[in-house]
């Protein structure tokens, strides 16, 4: 089963991410000699989420994407920072991922007043409800001691489709459009991810009590 949730594909490679990943290595060496703390790390990455939801709420979307980068990085870099300066604990774990959670929402919520007089403020609710499945199958079924990773459209995934989606709408000036869609992939596969994982759940239970020894 475990060889199987590796092959599931997700939409960002994993040479991507790895590279992504080890290019923040440095800069968690050179904050774990600083002794920051990687909690204040996770809180000034909630702050880069506030931020791009006010800024996409007073239309200003390329400083709203620039925040969202922020936002990403120092959420890798606070798992970084953690490690390496062996501070790693549980509330730090369920720190970080109730801040990624409220961080969200902001973006969330600075897209939907952007859009409170367009349809696409529909799909928002979509989007923000996907993703908070994504993170609550995972979350639960870890609770069952079943590691769960699985699935298209995770926390990453969302974060580079948003980017993405704002500065090629700025760029070339369609940003309400270019947003639209990309709110509606989101949306989609955020659902999709969240029910891949309740029927990665379903398979594990299936194959431990078809070999129980195993």
């Amino acid at each position: 089963m475990e060889n199987q949730a590796k092959n599931i594909y997700r939409i960002l490679p994993s040479k991507l991410r790895s590279s992504v990943l080890n290019s923040v290595t440095p800069l968690g060496h050179f904050f774990s000699r600083l002794r920051v703390n990687p909690n204040l790390i996770t809180f000034f990455a909630l702050l880069m989420g506030i931020a791009s939801g006010v800024l996409f709420a007073t239309e200003h979307p390329l400083w709203a994407t620039l925040a969202i980068i922020l936002c990403g990085l120092l959420d890798i870099l606070d798992g970084k920072v953690a490690t390496q300066s062996n501070r790693r604990s549980l509330f730090g774990a369920i720190f970080d991922s109730t801040l990624d959670r409220y961080s969200e929402f902001a973006i969330y919520l600075g897209l939907a007043i952007h859009f409170r007089h367009h349809w696409a403020l529909w799909i928002i609710f979509f989007t923000f409800l996907g993703s908070t499945m994504v993170s609550y199958t995972r979350a639960r079924s870890e609770g069952l001691d079943i590691e769960c990773q699985v699935g298209f459209m995770q926390r990453a995934e969302r974060l580079v489709i948003l980017t993405l989606a704002s500065l090629i709408g700025v760029i070339f000036h369609l940003f309400d459009l270019i947003m639209v869609i990309a709110l509606i992939i989101i949306a989609l596969f955020s659902n999709i991810t969240a029910w891949q994982r309740l029927l990665f759940v379903y398979q594990v239970e299936k194959q431990k009590k078809e070999n129980p020894r195993s």
